[in-house]
């Protein structure tokens, strides 16, 4: 196996060997492309995408089309990295007819390699459904963000021995219905560990310690791109909004005083061509 036939595959050999799988959120072209030349393991289009790109305060408003077309450019991109695609909320609820029609979408016009899907262990059976059709399925427990707001907010889990308990039991039920990787969100890193050390594939953790098999950021998070408050779990790398801010106050300041654009950023008219014009 070689190349992106084979993404499913390597990501299990690096749960196999320790070696730490490097994920990313990422909704566009020119973002995914750095990631991949970067080496990351995996490209997530999250359906955050709806509070990072489209302005939303949730991810319930984004839809089936917006995925797919966030997805293309995203796959597009990517030559190594394996690349995922959220369900969004409705998407793989109503039917199992429903739901594999709109995996087969994300995959087959969106291009992505798998597909991701949000709940423990009631999800199992749509999981193992898909599974038996062929569609990559990458799993999420923990905080789930499509429902969290209209139950629970946005809260770390696992803190007492009967919620981690059923973290591990559904952990453990997504992996035997076919689940071919887990996202665990805002875990106690305690539970995080241990079902990582209790299941044979690969934990993706956020907000969930660093005894995951690998760990996924929003690309916007990590550069510093991120406006209002900023998740405790999250470690800005650079801090380009202070640099986009700048140079956008810098190109406004050359317009309005006539410094942009300069001679060398113009054409100028043949000087013959010029006379006869004038």
């Amino acid at each position: 196996m070689s190349g992106k036939s084979a993404c499913v595959a390597r990501l299990q050999s690096k749960k196999e060997t320790g070696e730490k799988i490097v994920v990313v959120t990422a909704y566009d072209y020119p973002f995914a492309k750095l990631a991949d030349d970067c080496g990351v393991d995996m490209v997530l289009v999250g359906d955050s995408l709806g509070n990072v790109v489209l302005g939303y305060d949730r991810t319930i408003p984004v839809t089936m089309d917006d995925m797919l077309h966030h997805t293309r450019p995203v796959a597009r991109a990517a030559s190594h990295a394996m690349v995922v695609t959220d369900m969004p909320f409705g998407s793989c609820h109503i039917s199992f007819e429903q739901s594999i029609t709109n995996a087969i979408a994300i995959i087959k016009d969106g291009g992505a390699d798998a597909v991701k899907i949000e709940g423990g262990s009631e999800m199992a059976p749509l999981v193992a459904e898909m599974t038996k059709f062929g569609i990559p399925v990458v799993a999420h427990i923990g905080l789930l963000p499509q429902t969290a707001s209209l139950w629970e907010g946005y809260n770390t889990l696992g803190k007492d021995e009967a919620s981690a308990r059923q973290l591990v039991e559904a952990a453990q039920d997504l992996e035997e219905a076919g689940a071919v990787a887990i996202v665990l969100e805002c875990i106690t890193a305690d539970v995080a560990k241990l079902i990582t050390e209790k299941i044979s594939i690969p934990t993706i953790g956020i907000g969930a310690g660093v005894g995951c098999d690998g760990q996924v950021l929003v690309i916007y998070d990590l550069l510093g791109l991120t406006t209002g408050k900023v998740p405790k779990f999250v470690r800005q790398y650079a801090n380009l909004n202070q640099i986009i801010s700048d140079a956008i106050a810098q190109y406004s300041a050359d317009v309005r005083d006539c410094v942009f654009p300069a001679e060398e950023n113009s054409v100028a008219m043949d000087e013959e061509e010029a006379k006869k014009l004038y």
